[in-house]
């Protein structure tokens, strides 16, 4: 019989979550003082959400530190590639609660940004550069991504499956994931292009010219630094076209081992 995540929506409630719950990492509820069984904080409030359509290929679920924050600690959305079998990884959220916020997920106008993809908030990007965070994020993270690898797996070895696909949002998603075993569907050339062009007398090397807070020199050198850049528009303005997001699979239990930046440093 065909898996699907609709399949899986339908399960009896308490095997449904006893099985999404395998994706949040274990340390989240003991850092943040979750209880497992109820699902409740040190306040008594219900923290943790399910979204489950019994008739939808997604499932979503999430942790918030109150019950009424703005941003989740965690949040995390799976669906199926109905054609492969592999579980898709849609998105993954972890934030630092206790963290300044940068608000580049909205303009000035209160416009949705899409995380800068769709609209840019400068100032508020300049703030979360210069804070050390990546583009796409409105706060620091919690270092938990090797732990959730390992829940991943977990999870897909309870429903059988043997691979998982994502797509590397930013530039220092992919070299993140590639980190984690992680290679690639598609994607893999644009990705040793850039670190080859951002080689000093490279297209994208002769782009980070202090013209923008986003370009300045050496940003070349570091993960978060080409991140920026390309967020910024060099790519396109190096190549004419636009930096199209890596679509990346891994494996259950193996690792593919590529690196597409040596001797990188975030």
């Amino acid at each position: 019989m065909t898996f699907t995540i609709a399949k899986l929506n339908r399960f009896p409630k308490e095997e449904r979550n006893r099985i999404y719950l395998r994706l949040v990492p274990e340390s989240i509820f003991e850092r943040f003082q979750i209880d497992r069984r109820t699902l409740r904080n040190q306040f008594g409030e219900r923290v943790v959400r399910g979204i489950f359509p019994p008739d939808d290929n997604f499932g979503c679920i999430e942790v918030k530190y109150r019950s009424e924050d703005r941003d989740c600690i965690f949040s995390c959305q799976v669906s199926l590639e109905a054609f492969m079998q592999s579980l898709h990884l849609d998105f993954l959220i972890i934030n630092n609660p206790f963290s300044e916020r940068f608000n580049i997920d909205v303009d000035d106008q209160g416009r949705d940004t899409l995380f800068g993809i769709r609209l840019r908030n400068i100032p508020e990007e300049i703030r979360s550069m210069e804070a050390g965070l990546a583009p796409g994020m409105v706060r620091p993270g919690l270092r938990l991504v090797k732990e959730f690898v390992g829940c991943l797996d977990g999870f897909m070895d309870l429903l059988g499956l043997k691979t998982i696909t994502i797509g590397a949002f930013f530039y220092h998603n992919a070299v993140i994931w590639e980190r984690y075993g992680f290679g690639y569907f598609r994607g893999r050339k644009v990705m040793e292009r850039i670190h080859r062009e951002f080689q000093p007398g490279g297209m994208l090397y002769e782009k980070i010219d202090d013209s923008t807070p986003f370009r300045r020199k050496g940003m070349e050198r570091t993960i978060r630094g080409r991140s920026w850049a390309i967020h910024d528009g060099v790519y396109l303005e190096a190549f004419g076209e636009e930096w199209e997001s890596p679509v990346m699979y891994r494996m259950l239990g193996k690792d593919f081992k590529v690196n597409t930046f040596p001797g990188q440093i975030y």
